[in-house]
């Protein structure tokens, strides 16, 4: 997904004067060529996120659009404070950009994980979130991004992610219908789209096809949407991130307010994933977020 990132914001880049890409000194290899070829439109902040938040702000109250690029632990709760005073209460529209969203630096402990980023970030104010879950899906959120003039986070894989949709997005609704199905629904937001895709291969050899609905981009309206299409069915929910504030828990909210009278149940991070080091894949598995897990999961939920 960073990958994708990179090379679409430069061809968008080159029409686009307003569009600048910031970095917390990171991001060798990935943003190279942007910088060798537009170096008017790239700044290195160097280690100061909480600068680089204020200036990517300052800039775009400006005209400017800039996206702030950081491992995504950094872009986020190292400058919590700018963000929602700079960014969000003055509508500045910033996108920050968090790369290896979830567990995706897991190797490096605890410090690096971003698993409680969507709790954070969808509590402030005028802030719109997208988290693609492959290099289609990013694209497309990247396109509305910069339709709309407001602060947006924009959450993604660090890269390996396989593709989930086969065909450009173009202007499709929010919610991705990716495969038609009869029992229930299995929706997700980000990159463990890819394990919920083995998943439902396991599923189908036992007979059940559930509806399967990535969300790459998270709001009221859009999480309503996906109860409607629902339609009363039961739904998992699957996140790579904690339960407590995350996707998961977001569409609880809005099916309670809305009084959906479908079985709803949750699968994520668990908390004491945070005692563990090692790949992406091993914590993955350790949270319960295998796809033997899910698809486990999936068929108490239709018991």
């Amino acid at each position: 997904m960073r990958n994708s990132f990179a090379k679409h914001l430069l061809e968008l880049a080159y029409d686009d004067e307003s569009i600048l890409l910031i970095t917390g000194d990171l991001g060798y290899g990935v943003l190279d060529e942007f910088q060798r070829q537009l170096p008017n439109q790239y700044i290195n902040s160097g280690v100061a996120e909480q600068s680089m938040m204020s200036m990517a702000a300052g800039l775009a109250s400006r005209g400017y659009r800039p996206f702030v690029y950081s491992i995504a632990n950094f872009p986020t709760f190292r400058c919590l404070e700018q963000i929602r005073n700079d960014v969000c209460y003055m509508r500045n529209p910033v996108t920050i950009v968090a790369v290896g969203a979830g567990l995706g630096y897991g190797v490096h402990g605890y410090t690096h994980h971003a698993i409680e980023d969507i709790a954070i970030m969808r509590a402030m104010p005028n802030m719109t979130l997208y988290s693609p879950g492959d290099a289609i899906e990013t694209n497309y959120c990247v396109d509305l991004i910069l339709s709309n003039a407001i602060p947006a986070y924009l959450r993604l894989g660090k890269g390996g992610e396989p593709l989930i949709n086969t065909k450009s997005l173009g202007e499709q609704p929010s919610i991705l219908i990716i495969e038609e199905g009869i029992d229930g629904v299995i929706c997700w937001t980000g990159g463990i789209g890819a394990k919920v895709m083995l998943a439902s291969s396991m599923l189908e050899k036992l007979g059940i096809r559930p509806i399967l609905i990535s969300m790459p981009v998270l709001s009221d309206e859009t999480i309503g949407q996906l109860l409607s299409t629902a339609n009363g069915k039961k739904i998992l929910s699957v996140e790579e991130h904690t339960l407590s504030g995350g996707f998961g828990s977001w569409i609880l909210e809005v099916a309670s307010g809305i009084g959906y009278p479908g079985r709803i149940s949750r699968i994520g991070v668990t908390r004491d994933t945070n005692t563990e080091i090692g790949t992406q894949n091993y914590l993955l598995e350790y949270s319960g977020l295998s796809p033997e897990a899910i698809s486990l999961k999936f068929r108490g939920l239709l018991t």
